[in-house]
C-alpha cells in the first residue's frame, strides 16, 4: 500500500494526499501576500520620520516621569477586583450552555453563586475599594 493512497470502501482508489492540496495553497498564498505587504512596505514606505513621530508617546501625551514610577495601591486593588469579578462572570456561560440539563437544582446553585458575588461586591464596595480620589 502506498502513504500516498487509500483504498476507498468502494475499491477505487483515492489519493489522500491531493485532498490537502486546498490547505497547502492557502497556506502559500498567505504567505505570499505577508511577503509581499512587507517588501512593498519596505520599499514605498517613509526612510526618514519625523522627529514626532520618534519621540516618546503615551496616552495621548508626551512621558512626564520616569518609566519606574510607583503606582498607587489603588491602582493594582482595583485591576485585582476586576479580574476577580470578570472570572467569577465567565463561570456564568458554561452554566447557561448547560442550563436545560441541570433544572432546578443548578438554578439554585447560580442563585447561590450570584448571591455570594454580589455579597462580595458590596462588601469591596462598602469597604471604598472602588473608591478614587
Amino acid at each position: 500500500m502506498n502513504l500516498a493512497t487509500a483504498d476507498a470502501p468502494d475499491g477505487a482508489e483515492v489519493h489522500v494526499l491531493v485532498e490537502y492540496f486546498p490547505v497547502l495553497l492557502f497556506l502559500a498564498v498567505a504567505t505570499g501576500i505577508g511577503i509581499a505587504l512587507l517588501v512593498l512596505g519596505n520599499l514605498f514606505g517613509p526612510k526618514k520620520p519625523a522627529a514626532e513621530k520618534l519621540a516618546p508617546y503615551e496616552c495621548g501625551f508626551e512621558a512626564f516621569e520616569d518609566a519606574r514610577m510607583k503606582f498607587d495601591v489603588r491602582y493594582y486593588l482595583i485591576a485585582i477586583l476586576f479580574i476577580i469579578f470578570d472570572l467569577e462572570i465567565a463561570f456564568v456561560i458554561p452554566w447557561a450552555v448547560v442550563f436545560d440539563t441541570l433544572g432546578v437544582f443548578g438554578l439554585i446553585e447560580m442563585g447561590i453563586f450570584i448571591g455570594l458575588l454580589v455579597l462580595g461586591f458590596i462588601y469591596v464596595w462598602k469597604k471604598g475599594a472602588l473608591e478614587w480620589e
